[in-house]
């Protein structure tokens, strides 16, 4: 049975929500219709995830496959002591429903890869990736450029953050317009709450999205310096020569992929 209106719980939760121009009751029923898969459950996904669901997005879906060790409570708010050993998935999804019993949260315990992919992200609506590696980040890219799903990513480095928002549709340069090949993964630090502002930024992008309002980083990167505290918006463009979008393009499909990736 479809859910129509609004009970007098849901529109106290949401009531400032519904005094925001351009949301309302109509809005809110975007954000309740509206599915969201979220890659990722460390500190990006953590306020993703968070305010996603205060927003009262309807359907989160939450990708990872890793589990809580005592060094991600640094930085990853969803997860408490009580849960060091427990699968992220399940950690994050009871922190959720905690806090907002009206959503449904659907979990996949799964290390992303090329075989199993497709099954993971199919009917998963818009897709947010906070994964914390480079080959994850470009599958992922990868395959929502193919199946033409709109993607927005954001990484974390030490003081530094990135946003970006893919939309085949809107003819968004894809992310190998920006970078072509993965760059090698190496360890390095994170500012717990750097992460947590790509979070917010990302989970903030997605909502526009949801209520139809667009967003203006489908043809650009923004970039955060903690320490100097600026934030930059610099234009993207299509790459005449992109191994995956440009003119000659040589990636048709996921077969580069066919080992795997690394742990989320």
């Amino acid at each position: 049975m479809v859910k129509t209106g609004f009970s007098r719980e849901e529109k106290d939760r949401y009531s400032r929500n519904l005094m925001l121009p351009g949301v309302g009751e109509a809005g809110q029923e975007r954000l309740r219709s509206g599915r969201v898969t979220v890659v990722g459950a460390g500190g990006i996904g953590s306020a993703a995830l968070f305010y996603l669901a205060a927003a009262g997005v309807g359907r989160l879906t939450i990708v990872d496959g890793d589990t809580v060790e005592l060094s991600n409570l640094q930085r990853q708010i969803l997860h408490r002591m009580t849960d060091l050993g427990r699968a992220k998935v399940d950690s994050a999804k009871d922190a959720l429903i905690a806090l907002n019993p009206h959503c449904q949260v659907e979990i996949r315990k799964v290390r992303l890869d090329a075989a199993n992919i497709s099954e993971v992200l199919e009917d998963g609506g818009l897709v947010l990736d906070a994964s914390d590696n480079f080959p994850t980040r470009f599958l992922i890219a990868d395959y929502c450029w193919l199946n033409r799903i709109t993607l927005v990513s954001a990484a974390v480095a030490e003081f530094t953050g990135q946003l970006l928002v893919v939309d085949p549709e809107q003819g968004s340069p894809c992310y190998r317009c920006l970078l072509p090949e993965p760059p090698e993964d190496r360890p390095r630090g994170i500012l717990g709450s750097v992460a947590g502002v790509l979070g917010c930024l990302q989970a903030t992008e997605a909502v526009k999205l949801l209520l139809g309002w667009g967003s203006d980083l489908v043809q650009a990167l923004l970039t955060y310096d903690a320490l100097k505290c600026r934030f930059h918006v610099m234009p993207r463009a299509r790459a005449a020569e992109c191994p995956l979008c440009g003119e000659n393009p040589k990636i048709t499909g996921l077969s580069a992929w066919a080992g795997g990736c690394a742990p989320l």
